[in-house]
């Protein structure tokens, strides 16, 4: 369950591995919701993006928690210039950061819209139009940040695995096929 020096353990690999299919499908949602005129089909895609949501949220402050309390991150690959070593670091942090910031201003549209109770059932009013809230520019400014850290992280990662051939992608996997890292 506990990661080793070599690998991340199998805790650390499932938060990944759901944060990252969830954070993916919440791009998709937020662009495709950001971009519709019809309240009806954007209020059906937000009732699955506002959970989505919150479950990225907890998942985030459990891993944090999770590296902070209880487990250790695996040493940095032995190798690699320094710059590459401080550009992983960066990007994960920037990953945490860019996610309580969404988290963040995703709580602040749905507070000063009052479309929490739209989406949920309470008040059958249409949504409120959205740019109109402060919070909406920086979660739109972070959604297209975690693109652009998506990009670096997959960048890196098929780099490694592809050129490098290090075995590196291993790491982030469920059992022992560490190769090499």
């Amino acid at each position: 369950m506990k990661s080793t020096p070599t690998q991340y353990g199998s805790i650390a690999v499932t938060i990944h591995w759901l944060s990252a299919i969830a954070i993916l499908t919440m791009l998709g949602s937020g662009f495709r919701a950001a971009s519709m005129t019809d309240s009806a089909a954007k209020q059906a895609i937000l009732m699955v993006h506002v959970p989505l949501g919150v479950l990225i949220l907890l998942l985030t402050l459990f891993r944090l928690f999770w590296w902070w309390r209880v487990d250790q991150k695996p040493a940095p690959v032995s190798g690699d210039p320094a710059w590459q070593t401080f550009s992983a670091k960066a990007i994960h942090v920037l990953f945490y950061v860019v996610i309580l910031g969404m988290a963040a201003s995703g709580i602040g549209i749905m507070a000063l819209s009052g479309a929490g109770s739209i989406l949920f059932g309470a008040n059958a009013d249409p949504l409120p139009d959205f740019s109109q809230f402060l919070p909406r520019g920086p979660h739109g400014l972070g959604a297209r940040l975690m693109l652009a850290l998506f990009a670096l992280h997959a960048g890196a990662t098929l780099y490694h695995h592809f050129i490098k051939r290090d075995g590196l992608i291993w790491r982030m996997w469920f059992g022992s096929r560490n190769k090499g890292a």
